[in-house]
Parts: structure tokens; sequence; C-alpha cells
């Protein structure tokens, strides 16, 4: 007698069960892909910062058109790129804009040189075309925009910020300005203050940055 086979045979698979397999796969490969196309859509309008600094020090008595920053100028210059540069956990701004002015650009200058970023010069008062600008070039990043005193609230304020600036005194200096502008939701305008600190000696130390007093 011939030796029975004991292996079985696999029977084959019947061609309906392919099909309900291959139909049951269709949805969690459209939930996946739902699923990354929301992720980039999220992260595409993520939120921009812009912030808002007025040029530091000059001397108020220059008779000069375009002044330059004086000593103590250019100290909180190098004090505004300590608060700039880390200012995300990350990185710091992601790109800087200026005014034609001599002193904006020298204000922007020590952050720029540290964080390697190009500065862009633009006219700050052409105020729609400006932040729109801004806001097409820049969705998603952090923007330092180093302007004159008359044109930073209305800057702001374009962005739908805070209508409440107060009109800066000619020797204030030490304010930023934080415009959150989500893809969603309201518009944030935070105020901060970086400046000196002393110690009784009246030798100078460092930045300090907080909320305005």
């Amino acid at each position: 007698m011939a030796r029975r086979n004991n292996k079985r045979k696999r029977r084959p698979t019947p061609p309906g069960l392919d099909r309900r397999r291959g139909s049951r796969l269709i949805p969690i490969i459209g939930f996946i892909v739902v699923c990354l196309g929301l992720a980039w859509f999220f992260e595409s309008q993520a939120t921009t910062t812009i912030i808002f600094v007025r040029h530091t020090d000059t001397d108020l008595a220059s008779v000069s058109a375009d002044p330059r920053l004086n000593l103590l100028g250019r100290q909180r210059a190098e004090l505004l790129a300590d608060v700039v540069q880390d200012i995300d956990v990350i990185a710091g701004v992601d790109a800087i804009y200026v005014s034609e002015h001599l002193r904006t650009q020298e204000t922007a200058a020590p952050v720029a040189e540290r964080l390697g970023v190009d500065v862009r010069i633009s006219d700050p008062y052409l105020f729609e075309p400006f932040m729109a600008q801004v806001l097409a070039d820049h969705k998603g990043e952090i923007v330092l925009v180093v302007t004159l005193e008359d044109a930073l609230a209305p800057l702001v304020e374009e962005l739908h910020g805070s209508k409440n600036i107060p009109v800066m005194a000619p020797e204030e200096y030490g304010n930023i300005y934080i415009v959150t502008i989500p893809w969603f939701g309201k518009v944030k305008t935070l105020r901060l203050r970086y400046d000196f600190y002393e110690r009784p000696d009246g030798r100078v130390l460092g930045p300090f940055s907080g909320p305005p007093a």
C-alpha cells in the first residue's frame, strides 16, 4: 500500500476573500492619508510671531537727519541681541527687517551677526504692504522688526494687534512688543522691557528682561 501523505495541502484562498481583505485596507489607507494631510495643514498654518523694537539710544541733541547710535545705544543693542537670539528654545529669529535709517540698522547688527541672518531694508511707513509682505514671506516664523518710534504702533495695529500702545518718550528705548498671529484665533500683543541693571558701585553688568514697570 502506498504510504499516506500526512501533510495537509493548503487550500487556495477564494478570490472573494482577497477582495474583502483589500476592501478593508482602503479605509485604513484613507485614514492615514487624511492624518498626514491634516498634519501638513496644521504645520503650514503655524503661528507667526513678529517682534517690534525701537532703535536703541541716540544723542537727542544731534542735528543730524540720520543720527547713529551713541555709546549707550551700542551697548543696548548688544543687550537686545542677548534677549532676542534665544527667544525661541530651538533657534533665534528667522528674519530681520530694518528701515533705511542707520540707527535701526546698527541696532539690528549684533543679533544679525550672532544668528547669521541677513538684514532686510523696508519702508516701515508703508504699513499695509510691509506687513502683508512679512506675513506672506515668513508664515509660521519669528521675525524681528527694528523701526522708529512713530511707526511701531501703526505696524502693530496693521496686524490687528493692540491699539493701546502708549506713545514713547524721547529717551524710552527698552520696550519689546511681541505680536503673535495664529492661523485661527485672536492676535495677541505682549509688551516686555529689556534694560541695564547695576550694582551699588554703578557698574553696568548686563541685561534685564521682564514686564514693564
